[in-house]
């Protein structure tokens, strides 16, 4: 059911209710505005024309015309087999290397509501850079997934971690099963657990080898496992390293999802017909990319349908969503019980490393023996845990204050302000109007890096992101909203933000906002990998 609310300058949001058995006990607001068709165009046309300009200048290059020859192969490396494909090392060359002073800019302080930037120049076209000496002070950070704003040098983290230093040291030189295994280990996995209401969790040093370590121990050959389009590449790793059969569906669609797990149902494996031994669905809380939020209700309810299992990664939600912190399950009012898998990192709402893995008891126990993070990695460092015990004990009101509960509403509070801003003033932003991650669109490949130069003039941070981490013509950037942020720093980073967006004519919207679940149905997208 569609129910039409908030119109807003002529704008009519579409929110998705769902009153078949109280799926949705929400409003659930996610819609994406299509891209107009000559702004497309004119986005083809300009990676066309970068193209043509890459093969000109590789031809002046081959004839010693170009006087900075730091693309040209070196002698001694002819007689070897090339590391990279050739469109890959053409595109990295002729099309990246022309604004990639947008990335990978090193800051020299904190990562909270604001940074401290190190000044670089290239003298030839960014492939390599200088530093100046200079740094570029109060930078209002947009990009950090400090959701919570933990990532801080002051306060109770850091007397916490440096109290744990000071006793346990920084490193543990040892795996779990070994001599690595400490106090303060068993205590983080006992509170992970009941944050989460879960049984049993475990935590691991890496949040991306959280994913793809696990996996492959969870689902191998004669399993199958339908994967998210958008999925996080940690999750698309482990997925390939499991030998599993591996088929895609659409994002965020429910039909498409259902179409491939009743034909998994009713064809079975390849060739032979038998019975998958399992389907194992992966999803992600929030997709940091689209700023969008898995339809977990409905998930689950296929889920149970058709016998399939649940892997949850929470990544970006964890913290960041739910009244009181515990992510996209507590958002939704649903039960932990009925994620088979529930997967997230510290990286990001408790501003530490690592990741964990919740659920059943029999799980965790098996995980221990059987995952490669588990048995052959290094364990969390000592203060890190510390970082995030204390963090989480906030986040649960554990610490006899209600900071914790603030922070979380707060980031809720400026999430849904920073984005109606952005829309009143005529910016295409995608995703859910819940969600901290925040992509506003450019599109053409020349506004990547003015829009990241022009904003780093104005002293905002932002992350740009272009193809091939997007599609080629949705370039974007990637703003990423912190309870640490004031209204103050919102509002001049919103200036900043409709100044540039006019000077570089980013204000694309035409208010025609495309619900997701209405995006075409393709069954050509699927992807099936046999064994």
């Amino acid at each position: 059911m569609y129910i039409e609310t908030n119109n807003i300058r002529g704008i009519t949001q579409k929110y998705h209710i769902v009153h078949n058995g109280g799926l949705y006990k929400r409003p659930f607001n996610e819609a994406f505005e299509e891209t107009p068709m000559l702004v497309a165009v004119l986005t083809y046309v300009g990676y066309g024309v970068l193209t043509l300009f890459g093969y000109l200048r590789d031809f002046m290059r081959q004839w010693k015309i170009e006087k900075c020859q730091n693309a040209i192969e070196r002698e001694e490396q002819k007689d070897f087999v090339p590391l990279y494909q050739d469109f890959e090392n053409f595109y990295t060359r002729n099309l990246y290397m022309r604004i990639r002073d947008t990335w990978n800019r090193p800051i020299c302080s904190v990562p909270g509501a604001k940074v401290d930037v190190m000044e670089r120049v290239s003298h030839d076209y960014n492939w390599t850079f200088t530093y100046t000496g200079r740094v570029i002070k109060g930078v209002i950070n947009m990009g950090s997934y400090n959701y919570l704003g933990f990532a801080q040098n002051n306060g109770a983290c850091q007397q916490a971690a440096a109290k744990v230093l000071s006793r346990y040291g920084a490193g543990v030189c040892s795996s779990r099963q070994e001599m690595g295994n400490l106090d303060k280990h068993e205590e983080l996995e006992k509170l992970v657990a009941r944050f989460l209401g879960v049984e049993s969790a475990m935590a691991y040093g890496m949040g991306f080898a959280t994913n793809s370590m696990n996996i492959p121990a969870l689902v191998g050959k004669g399993c199958l496992i339908l994967s998210d389009e958008l999925n996080h590449a940690s999750l698309v790793l482990g997925a390939r390293l499991s030998g599993a059969a591996i088929r895609i569906f659409k994002h965020n669609n429910m039909r498409s999802l259902e179409k491939l797990l009743k034909d998994a149902i009713v064809h079975g494996q390849p060739r032979t017909r038998r019975p998958w031994k399992k389907i194992l669905i992966l999803v992600e809380g929030i997709y940091s990319m689209e700023g969008s939020i898995v339809r977990l209700p409905e998930v689950i309810a296929l889920k149970k349908k058709y016998k399939s299992y649940l892997y949850l990664d929470e990544a970006h939600s964890i913290g960041a969503l739910g009244p009181t912190g515990r992510g996209v399950v507590e958002y939704f009012g649903l039960n932990p019980e009925d994620v088979d898998v529930m997967m997230g990192t510290f990286t990001k709402s408790f501003g530490a490393a690592g990741g964990y893995i919740g659920g059943k008891k029999e799980l965790i126990d098996y995980l221990r023996t059987h995952s490669h993070s588990a048995v052959y990695a290094t364990s969390l460092s000592p203060p890190v845990v510390e970082q995030i015990i204390t963090s989480m004990k906030c986040i649960m009101g554990e610490d006899g204050t209600n900071f914790g509960r603030e922070c979380v509403q707060q980031l809720a509070e400026n999430t849904r302000y920073f984005r109606r801003r952005l829309k009143e003033m005529g910016f295409i932003i995608y995703g859910n109007e819940d969600s901290p991650v925040v992509p506003l669109m450019l599109y053409m490949p020349a506004k990547i890096g003015a829009f990241g130069r022009e904003m780093l003039k104005r002293n905002i941070g932002v992350v740009v992101v272009g193809f091939p981490a997007t599609p080629i013509i949705e370039s974007r950037a990637r703003f990423c909203l912190s309870a640490a942020h004031t209204k103050e720093m919102l509002d001049t980073a919103l200036k900043e933000i409709n100044e540039v967006g006019d000077l570089l004519q980013l204000k694309y919207s035409r208010h025609r906002l495309v619900p997701l679940l209405d995006r075409p149905f393709d069954e050509t997208t699927y992807e099936e990998t046999e064994d």
